[in-house]
């Protein structure tokens, strides 16, 4: 009775263990969102690193104080993050909302912040048009009013 019960017990580890738990994949606009949207911009960040393909190209608007194309997330990190971060005062995006079309996702809002040696507090509508590739994302670009940063900074 105890080996039945053992061999009942085994066979039905074995067919618990062969059906595998398959996870949803994220689409595209979950994987964006959690770039925004998580508990702290350490979480946003860690979320964006864990997405973002090796080669990724970001592209800072015409005008805006980081201008330009940088290829991979180490150069994104020193030309625009580390800037962001020892530039301004609680400098942020705020999304408003989101539209997603299969491998794009476009977000949308408003940046906020005060330029540390001016001490100037602006507030400047953005656009985000993320492009995804299986999963990982592939590019970026800003659409911002540059004026209204420049303002701040000068």
């Amino acid at each position: 009775m105890v080996r039945t019960i053992m061999i009942i017990n085994l066979t039905m580890l074995l067919v618990l263990s062969s059906c595998s738990y398959k996870q949803k994949a994220m689409t595209n606009l979950e994987i964006i969102k959690s770039t925004y949207e998580g508990k702290n911009s350490e979480e946003n960040g860690e979320n964006l690193a864990k997405y973002v393909a090796e080669n990724i190209c970001w592209t800072e608007a015409k005008g805006f104080p980081y201008a330009g194309t940088y290829i991979g997330l180490e150069s994104v990190t020193e030309n625009v993050f580390n800037r962001l971060g020892s530039e301004w005062i609680d400098y942020k995006f705020s999304p408003e909302d989101y539209v997603a079309n299969e491998d794009k996702v476009v977000a949308y809002g408003t940046y906020s912040g005060t330029y540390k040696k001016t001490k100037k507090y602006f507030e400047a509508r953005v656009a985000h048009i993320w492009k995804l590739n299986n999963g990982k994302i592939i590019s970026f670009e800003q659409f911002v009013d540059s004026k209204l940063v420049d303002e701040a900074i000068h």
